[in-house]
């Protein structure tokens, strides 16, 4: 991941707010506003080892209960004259149904695989609209982890379809870089394996329009390239044989099924 110091940084869904410290504490950036989706009580509560106190000392703002799928959370940032140039959401993941119940009521309609690309797809949409700084880069930053559920969002694909909004590429992620930053599961006071996380950057801008340190940095898979399947990432045929094949594969129609899903999700949420 690269971050200009100089740049002003907005963090959503920082669980246990470690990342957005890290950030502080090495980077000493410009201007950084942090958020989680948990109150305050419940980090304290939830999260033995937290930044909250330490952030707020350093008369770093946090703003908790803040929810990326609702648009009045963005506005208050619009209303307090806050701007960015980045917005970053970390390794993201819809918290867990509690019980059966709500589970299936939750699910009845849809399937986890298209909510959590729900949340990736407006966070990037009301980033771009309330947060971001029209007159900079205008960048959204999403790290998940290069495994399975996570990449079968196809984050580089179908994630941003209907917005203004263009996949630029992707940076590895190198947790040894943000020292002090653990990655929380999303329900309790546990840290988990940092799996071949990959910064997924998104911008209404063209990429010249960024910094030669972030463009230099920036790639995109061989498998996005023609006569691979994108969506399972295999690739290149060697023969038309090879290709027909993999189109027959029950991988590949389980994920056509997924994305038929989600362009379902993205008919009803614009319509």
């Amino acid at each position: 991941m690269y971050l200009n110091p100089q740049w002003r940084i907005l963090t959503v869904g920082d669980g246990d707010l470690s990342f957005s410290n890290a950030i502080y504490t090495h980077l000493s950036p410009k201007a950084l506003v942090a958020s989680t989706y948990d109150d305050q009580a419940t980090i304290e509560q939830k999260y033995q080892h937290n930044a909250l106190g330490n952030l707020k000392a350093h008369n770093v703002e946090v703003l908790n209960g803040f929810d990326v799928t609702n648009p009045a959370c963005w506005q208050t940032l619009s209303e307090n004259q806050h701007s960015f140039d980045v917005v970053i959401f970390q390794f993201p993941l819809i918290p867990a149904f509690v019980g059966r119940e709500a589970f299936e009521n939750n699910t009845r309609q849809t399937s986890m695989n298209v909510l959590n690309r729900a949340l990736l797809h407006q966070f990037i949409k009301y980033a771009n609209e309330y947060a971001l700084d029209k007159n900079g880069p205008m960048l959204c930053y999403i790290t998940s982890k290069d495994v399975k559920p996570y990449r079968e969002w196809n984050i580089e694909g179908s994630l941003n379809n209907g917005l203004n909004a263009d996949y630029l590429g992707q940076i590895p992620f190198d947790i040894s870089h943000f020292e002090g930053y653990k990655i929380r599961n999303v329900d309790r006071d546990k840290h988990v394996k940092d799996t071949s996380g990959i910064t997924y950057v998104f911008s209404p801008k063209s990429i010249d329009t960024h910094t030669s340190e972030l463009s230099s940095r920036l790639t995109k898979p061989a498998y996005l390239t023609s006569n691979h399947c994108p969506l399972c990432r295999v690739g290149p045929y060697m023969a038309s044989e090879d290709e027909t094949k993999h189109l027959n594969a029950k991988k590949h129609q389980q994920m056509l099924h997924l994305e038929s899903d989600w362009q379902q999700w993205l008919n009803e949420f614009y319509s």
